[in-house]
């Protein structure tokens, strides 16, 4: 038997693959997402869906008398080919006729780290430089208040996108460890909001006097009573988002669908569709499990939380794929920034009492990296493939059960 997975790796460094290669006398069991092998859009195909919006009016209409324009686009800690889906609003918003001079493109970082020309470039292709300003966000100044969610967070959202009268995201529907799903409303909260708001949105808080449930983290894929989605739902009408635009993404990242219009409806569509296409059935009693991390790379753990729970209650090893040449986001809220000290909410995950050994894979180390993870001994780095599996030929022989996640980032389980 041929035990040789392909990988995907470096979603914004020229898609490449990694070949896996495993003994032969393993049992090893790929553990795809359901939609992982669904064919790309064409532009044709994109451009179709962006006019025609749902829920409402066709933006060559719905823009039409407007004044001023921001485009909101997600980071490069998402692999939305955003370059694929400008050049089709742009064409609507010059239908409206709206000129060039009324549009800008913002940068949804919320308390990630600044993007550079290069990554802009990547994000929305050279032709969008040329002719639109294109900034970051700042979270910490420059922010305007807006009203609060009935959770309590006080909402403050960028002053630019604010004095806009016509604001479209562009993100992509992707399953997340805090909101269950990414999409629709994070492009505002936590994308282009204040710190003290992207604060209040992942501060832990009794949600419940009766059940006393504790919002920390909630889950991948977990949407249902989610106290987080439920303020980014609200900040889309406070903020006066007008037009959301998500991307369903496959196994290289490729556009398989878009969900456009008004953010709620679009959203809620575009949700239907990744709850199924992002489901992977869960793998179970394994004794290495391989957690690829590519659309979200550089937040690389994300990839851990459905790689734990495959491994068997009597103890095996995990190894974290993590080929990103940027290395970890800068996150000023949950990031490391020194052996001691980091983020007011500074994540630290803790291995399961079961895993053995946690391999972090990478031919870019970057050993601050593990700082995302508490330092129990049982980490190692290493950026050599052949020596990971020989270390775990060593261990398990000839036999071994071994799950392989290809894209552990954007996969969940039920």
């Amino acid at each position: 038997m041929n035990n040789t997975i392909i990988l995907p790796q470096l979603a914004w460094f020229g898609a490449k693959e990694l070949k896996l290669t495993l003994p032969e006398s393993w049992d090893v069991e790929v553990c795809n997402m359901a939609g992982y092998d669904r064919p790309h859009l064409n532009p044709d195909e994109i451009k179709a869906s962006i006019a025609s919006p749902i829920g409402m009016a066709p933006l060559r209409e719905y823009a039409h008398g407007k004044k001023d324009v921001v485009i909101i686009f997600d980071d490069m800690s998402r692999v939305t080919r955003v370059a694929e889906i400008v050049p089709h609003v742009l064409e609507e918003l010059t239908a409206a006729g709206i000129e060039d001079g009324k549009i800008r493109f913002i940068a949804a970082c919320g308390c990630h780290g600044a993007m550079n020309r290069n990554d802009f470039a990547k994000k929305l292709g050279e032709d969008t430089l040329k002719r639109f300003p294109v900034y970051n966000h700042s979270p910490w100044e420059n922010c305007t208040y807006a009203g609060t969610t009935t959770r309590g967070t006080k909402l403050s959202f960028n002053a630019e996108v604010m004095k806009c009268d016509l604001k479209i995201g562009i993100g992509s529907v992707v399953p997340h460890i805090m909101a269950g799903f990414g999409g629709g409303g994070k492009i505002m909260l936590p994308g282009v909001a204040s710190y003290e708001t992207i604060l209040g949105l992942h501060s832990p808080q009794i949600s419940s006097e009766k059940t006393g449930f504790r919002d920390t983290v909630t889950g991948m894929g977990i949407v249902a009573d989610n106290p987080r989605r439920r303020d980014i739902n609200e900040a889309v009408a406070i903020a006066g988002l007008d037009m959301k635009i998500d991307a369903i993404v496959n196994t290289w990242g490729e556009t398989v669908a878009i969900y456009a219009g008004a953010p709620m409806p679009a959203f809620t569509a575009a949700l239907e569709d990744a709850k199924v296409h992002y489901l992977t059935p869960s793998a179970k009693d394994k004794d290495i499990v391989f957690a690829n991390s590519y659309a979200k790379v550089n937040e690389a753990i994300s990839g851990l939380m459905v790689a734990f729970p495959s491994v068997k209650p009597q103890g095996g090893d995990v190894v974290l794929v993590a080929n990103a040449p940027e290395g970890q986001i800068t996150h000023y809220l949950m990031g490391p920034f020194g052996n001691e000290i980091g983020g007011k909410l500074r994540l630290q995950m803790a291995p399961p009492q079961n895993i053995n050994r946690l391999i972090i894979y990478s031919e870019y180390p970057e050993l601050s990296g593990k700082n995302y993870l508490q330092s129990t001994g049982k980490l190692a780095m290493m950026n050599d493939m052949n020596k990971v599996v020989a270390t775990l030929r060593e261990s398990y022989g000839t036999n071994a059960r071994v799950a392989v996640y290809p894209n552990a980032d954007i996969q969940y389980c039920q």
